[in-house]
């Protein structure tokens, strides 16, 4: 089957425009590794048929991100702000865009007794943002919020299918339109202790070394197609000279 050297630069070229976005996701991926609640992300290679020009189609690379949603170790910390979720489920959180999702329990108690995320966004519970005024805040394995041993309110979580998030930066989800979120049956909160991230930086390290050997592939790819091209130009130059 003839294939034009053109077309070979152009697959050459899309691949290597991925695989450089691959190794984005891998430095990012890297640069969480000790962010608490991190999901990482993977990037997979697809085909896709487009159309070049009314007449022609043509099948091009398209790439895909998806979000690991596999739970992190638990590591504890005997921060009593500090929760972790063991099983399904996400704190909820209030952000100026709305409600959003979060792995990342590493709370903290503000100057009002607000008990708000690292980016400083107030967490929910049953009844709106939690406010902490006693000494001593306490949280049961379900949720439940005590302070100097009185309920105060209960964390509010939520089961969400992962295929329906989408993520936003800030270690924060969206619920995409029209999906729908459940109250969490395989939920237990931890105080005291701290999801980690799922990146392993073995496989990511490993990863990085097989995308640059594919990287190396392509641009040898490149030069050859471009080295054909340089042979038909002579070819033809001494057929007509």
């Amino acid at each position: 089957m003839f294939i034009h050297n053109r077309l070979g630069l152009l697959e050459s070229v899309e691949t290597l425009l991925n695989q450089e976005q691959r190794l984005n996701q891998i430095t990012n991926n890297l640069a969480n590794v000790d962010t608490p609640g991190f999901k990482k992300e993977t990037v997979t290679f697809d085909e896709m048929l487009y159309q070049v020009n009314r007449t022609r189609q043509r099948v091009g690379k398209g790439l895909r991100t998806n979000t690991v949603h596999q739970q992190g170790v638990i590591q504890k910390t005997d921060a009593p702000f500090d929760l972790a979720i063991s099983g399904d489920g996400f704190f909820k959180v209030q952000t100026p865009a709305g409600d959003r999702y979060t792995r990342a329990g590493n709370f903290q108690r503000n100057n009002e007794g607000l008990l708000i995320t690292a980016n400083g966004y107030p967490v929910l519970g049953e009844g709106g943002p939690i406010t902490i005024t006693g000494k001593k805040g306490d949280v049961a394995q379900d949720g439940t919020l005590f302070v100097d041993g009185t309920k105060i309110d209960r964390l509010a979580s939520a089961t969400v299918d992962p295929q329906a998030l989408k993520k936003e930066g800030e270690n924060l989800f969206r619920l995409m339109e029209g999906a729908v979120e459940e109250a969490p049956t395989n939920f237990q909160v931890m105080q005291g202790h701290l999801e980690k991230s799922n990146v392993n930086t073995v496989t990511e390290m490993t990863e990085m070394i097989d995308l640059y050997r594919a990287y190396e592939g392509q641009q040898k790819m490149i030069r050859a197609v471009d080295d054909l091209d340089d042979l038909a130009v002579r070819k033809v130059g001494s057929l007509t000279g």
